[in-house]
C-alpha cells in the first residue's frame, strides 16, 4: 500500500474557497456491496482558482477482483473484454494518490468514494468523509424547490445547464461534478458558505 494522499495545507480550510485546490473524484465499481465489490475505473479532475482543469485530469480503468455483472455493465459500460489488459488497482494507486494529494475531494454522494478510498489507502470511511465535500448535498441545499426533485447527477446538471457527455463514465462524472460544484458556488456564497470548512460542513448535511 502506498502512503495516503497528502492532506490539504494546514489552515487552508479557513481560506476563501477559490484559494485552495480540489480534486473531483468518481469511482465506477462492480456493485455497491462494499464487502465484495471492487473498483473498475476512476476519474479525477482538478479544480484550481475557481477553474476546472480537464487537461490535468487522471483516468484509469482497472481490473477488479470481483466479477462484473450484467447489471453493472449496463450502468458503466465496461465489459470483461474492456478490462482484460487493465492493471489491478494496486498497480495504479500511486496515480490516484498523486491526483488527490494536497486537495479537498469533491464527490457526488460521497459515501461510495469514502468507502473505496478507505479500502485503498486505509483509515475508515468516516475518516475520509471528513475530507470529502459532498456536491450532492450542496445541490440539495442550494435548491429552493426541495427534495422531491430528481437529484441524480445528470438531472441536476441538466437543470443547471451543465453538459453531460457520458453518464456513469468515471472521468465524465468527475468532470460534471466539478462543473456543478462551480455553478452552485454563487448561491452557496449567498448563504454564507465561502470556505472549504463551511463546504465540508454543508456537505455533511
Amino acid at each position: 500500500m502506498s502512503g495516503r494522499p497528502d492532506r490539504p495545507p494546514f489552515g487552508s480550510a479557513r481560506h476563501p474557497w477559490r484559494q485552495v485546490g480540489y480534486a473531483s473524484l468518481d469511482f465506477e465499481t462492480t456493485g455497491l456491496d462494499l464487502d465484495w465489490d471492487d473498483v473498475v475505473s476512476f476519474g479525477v479532475v482538478p479544480v484550481d482558482g475557481g477553474l476546472v482543469r480537464p487537461g490535468a485530469a487522471t483516468y484509469r480503468e482497472v481490473a477488479p477482483s470481483a466479477a462484473l455483472t450484467g447489471e453493472t455493465i449496463v450502468v458503466h459500460g465496461l465489459r470483461p473484454t474492456d478490462l482484460a489488459e487493465a492493471p489491478p488497482l494496486a498497480e495504479v494507486e500511486d496515480e490516484l494518490r498523486r491526483a488527490l494529494s494536497g486537495r479537498y475531494v469533491l464527490a457526488w454522494s460521497a459515501g461510495i468514494e469514502a468507502a473505496f478510498l478507505a479500502r485503498v489507502f486505509g483509515r475508515s470511511a468516516r475518516w475520509w468523509r471528513r475530507r470529502i465535500i459532498d456536491v450532492l448535498r450542496l445541490a440539495i441545499l442550494a435548491d429552493d424547490v426541495g427534495q422531491d426533485r430528481d437529484f441524480s447527477l445528470t438531472a441536476v446538471a441538466d437543470r443547471l445547464g451543465v453538459p453531460v457527455e457520458r453518464p456513469h463514465h468515471a472521468l465524465d462524472d468527475a468532470l460534471t461534478t466539478a462543473q456543478v460544484f462551480l455553478v452552485l458556488l454563487p448561491e452557496l456564497e449567498r448563504r454564507g458558505i465561502r470556505t472549504p470548512r463551511s463546504l465540508l460542513r454543508a456537505g455533511r448535511g
